[in-house]
């Protein structure tokens, strides 16, 4: 039987352009030759022989595919594997298996049939899937839950020898996992190893088991210093991680986790009740509370820790890193005793995350020649950063010896790109502007070919089409970066994100193509979907479109049906509150919570609000987007502290902005549209003159708009 089209098939051949761009879960699903014939469509140019191709092979009869009816059948029957996965429902599950077994997408639905039942299946099941599945983003996420549940069991002869085999070799625990197996076969482990084994254990946010059991057994044995189990112990009190901190101080004595239980949920009292600590382990509860206590009140930690009996009483290592911990938080919280509690301490003794905010704190009270202090005594790790780099030839550009300019601009041009924030910065420092780089030589037909006809690249493709989006991602990326050893090369890159233009994947467009090293497509790296709409609204209420795409680029990689973990929806992420009040704002009195997934709409609503926040913040597009983010009450925060502060620059400003995300965020968004702005004028472009200065409000014009949400 052959594919039921709408209406008829003279739709396809006479139209095909608007038939295929309509259809692409059928493009991508039905047919391997449809979709080469989709894959191969300019994103600008008129349709012309591939899909004559399809035609002609649909017209003879030799696209014989399933019919319409079957094919949904089948695409409904993964479906229903996913949602019993989800649920849990083994039986289910193992109901629906067959009906997917002759999809492209059957890895997947074989995968979660092992997966749910990985527990109590024999190796020899295991390995069956590994070989039916061979070379397959699912063989080696499999391999990976394998090698974590052996890790466990400590089956470490049958880990050893199937580590060898596992590509993606990214997750934290299976290489805590191998470190551990090697240390019980080989009966030692390297001083490097242990090293490593620290790092790792540091490095991590949760309270995993792995590593925990990892640095144990290396502390038993004394080949881990027991300081790593307190420092672990510190971090977590300082993030608020109570069970890394419990997990942290149990691994050194399970009869000490309920002081330092006791310690995390009152700290204050600890401090108050406790006199001396002459013991080991008392000096680490009180450096435990001091901690906890800085993270939500630096200012009585201070005063705690400049109390007598503890001046004496604890190590200059412990107070260092208390002082650290106060100075951090006092700096994201913008108060101006930060650099002098910073000072207090030795920064030998702190941590990186500690150093990166006394340099934050230092570059925003203008202190330049102890940033450049704390820079060099980072770790080099952190020293080779660009946003360390930039700043370290900033601060050598302050200093009057002969060789600093020099110095400087051989900073500046190791890390000068116009990719980047800091790259873009560092041209400017140089003298030149951003502009866009030259476009590639062509795709052959060859390359694009290769792309279209990867198994991995389909199968994310027809993941991605069927509403399985994670999915898809994680087999698209796997592709991409694992797949082959040391990733696709530049052209691969290229052609596989002009494929996942072709299908209007745009994160996986831009995200692909951003990875090529000596090349850069900017048109694949910052794409312009839906510009007639975008240009117009931006012209009706005059705001840069070079801005809303550097937004819509950060905020949903152009996935009209986005939808973040906290809610917000569409193109421009916008929050369901935030929709209600600007579609008053701007006019649109006929909206509906429902429409705000409506491109058109989405569009004016996050463009309005867009215009809004600017205007309040007297156009400066850095505090724009950090609202846009954050909300508008928090950059009125961060600008200048009970309203009065110095004028700063906006890099500077930026930098120092107390949210990860929020900073990140703003970085992105503006080096974005300033690439933006370079490819649609066609001219040089300047981050700095973006940037601006931030200072307290001018006083002229209108007052703040409280009413933003």
């Amino acid at each position: 039987m052959f594919l039921t089209l709408p209406k008829t098939l003279t739709q396809l051949c006479i139209r095909p352009l608007a038939w295929l761009r309509a259809q692409p879960r059928i493009v991508t699903l039905f047919h391997p030759a449809l979709m080469t014939a989709h894959a191969a469509l300019p994103v600008r140019a008129p349709l012309r022989s591939p899909v004559r191709l399809a035609c002609t092979a649909l017209t003879l009869g030799l696209v014989a595919v399933l019919p319409a009816q079957a094919q949904s059948a089948a695409d409904q029957a993964v479906l229903e594997a996913r949602d019993a996965f989800r649920k849990g429902n083994p039986r289910q599950l193992q109901a629906v298996l067959p009906k997917t077994e002759s999809h492209v997408l059957a890895p997947l639905t074989a995968y979660w049939g092992m997966r749910m039942g990985l527990e109590t299946a024999g190796n020899d099941r295991i390995r069956t899937y590994l070989d039916t599945w061979q070379g397959t983003y699912y063989e080696d996420r499999l391999r990976n839950d394998w090698l974590r549940l052996l890790g466990a069991r400590q089956d470490w002869h049958t880990f050893l020898a199937e580590w060898p085999r596992y590509r993606m070799n990214d997750d934290k625990q299976v290489h805590c996992h191998l470190l551990h197996a090697r240390l019980i076969t080989q009966g030692s482990l390297t001083a490097a190893e242990a090293a490593d084994a620290a790092t790792t254990w540091l490095a991590q946010k949760e309270a995993d088991d792995a590593c925990a059991s990892l640095a144990d057994r290396l502390i038993a044995r004394k080949a881990l210093s027991e300081q790593v189990a307190w420092q672990r112990a510190r971090l977590g009190a300082e993030t608020n991680r109570a069970k890394v901190t419990s997990q942290a101080v149990g691994v050194l004595n399970d009869e000490w986790v309920a002081a330092a239980n006791a310690v995390q949920a009152q700290p204050t009292k600890y401090l108050e009740d406790k006199l001396t600590a002459v013991r080991h382990r008392t000096k680490e509860l009180v450096t435990l509370a001091l901690v906890k206590l800085a993270s939500t009140n630096p200012t009585e930690a201070a005063e705690h820790l400049t109390k007598a009996r503890w001046q004496v009483q604890l190590t200059h290592e412990e107070r260092s890193w208390v002082w650290g911990a106060i100075g951090k938080t006092a700096a994201q919280r913008l108060m101006p005793e930060a650099n002098g509690w910073f000072a207090r301490g030795q920064p030998e003794h702190m941590h990186a995350d500690h150093l990166a905010w006394w340099a934050r704190a230092a570059m925003r009270a203008g202190q330049w020649d102890q940033l450049g202090k704390l820079i060099a005594a980072m770790p080099e790790s952190q020293q080779a950063d660009p946003v360390w780099v930039y700043w370290q030839g900033r601060s050598l550009l302050r200093h009057r010896a002969p060789d600093s300019a020099t110095q400087a601009r051989t900073l500046f041009r190791s890390i000068a790109s116009p990719h980047t924030f800091y790259g873009q910065l560092a041209l400017e420092e140089l003298g030149e502007a951003i502009s866009t780089p030259p476009m590639p030589v062509p795709l052959t037909p060859a390359e694009q070919q290769a792309a279209r006809s990867n198994p991995g690249l389909q199968r994310a493709v027809a993941a991605i089409a069927l509403g399985l989006r994670a999915e898809g991602v994680r087999e698209w990326n796997y592709t991409t970066n694992l797949h082959t050893p040391g990733g696709m090369t530049d052209r691969e890159l290229l052609a596989a994100a002009q494929l996942a233009c072709q299908n209007e994947i745009w994160d996986r467009c831009i995200n692909t193509s951003k990875r090529t090293v000596a090349t850069a497509d900017y048109t694949q790296r910052y794409p312009m979907p839906h510009k007639d709409a975008v240009v117009a609204r931006t012209r009706q209420i005059g705001l840069d479109p070079a801005f809303v795409y550097g937004l819509i680029r950060q905020e949903s990689r152009f996935i009209t049906d986005a939808r973040s973990h906290v809610g917000a929806s569409g193109l421009m992420q916008v929050m369901p509150a935030t929709a209600k009040w600007t579609a008053k704002k701007i006019g649109l009195t006929s909206f509906q919570p429902s429409d705000i997934t409506d491109r058109d709409t989405n569009i004016a609503i996050g463009t309005g609000y867009l215009k809004l926040v600017l205007d309040d913040f007297e156009g400066s597009m850095a505090m724009a987007a950090a609202a846009y983010n954050a909300g508008p009450s928090r950059p009125r925060q961060w600008r200048a502290p009970g309203g009065t502060g110095p004028m700063l620059e906006g890099a500077v400003w930026a930098e120092n902005i107390p949210f990860n995300e929020t900073r990140d965020y703003v970085k992105r968004v503006l080096a974005n549209t300033t690439n933006y702005a370079a490819l649609m004028t066609g001219q040089p472009q300047s981050l700095k003159l973006r940037l601006g200065q931030v200072g307290p409000r001018s006083g002229q014009g209108t007052d703040p708009n409280l009413d933003l949400p």
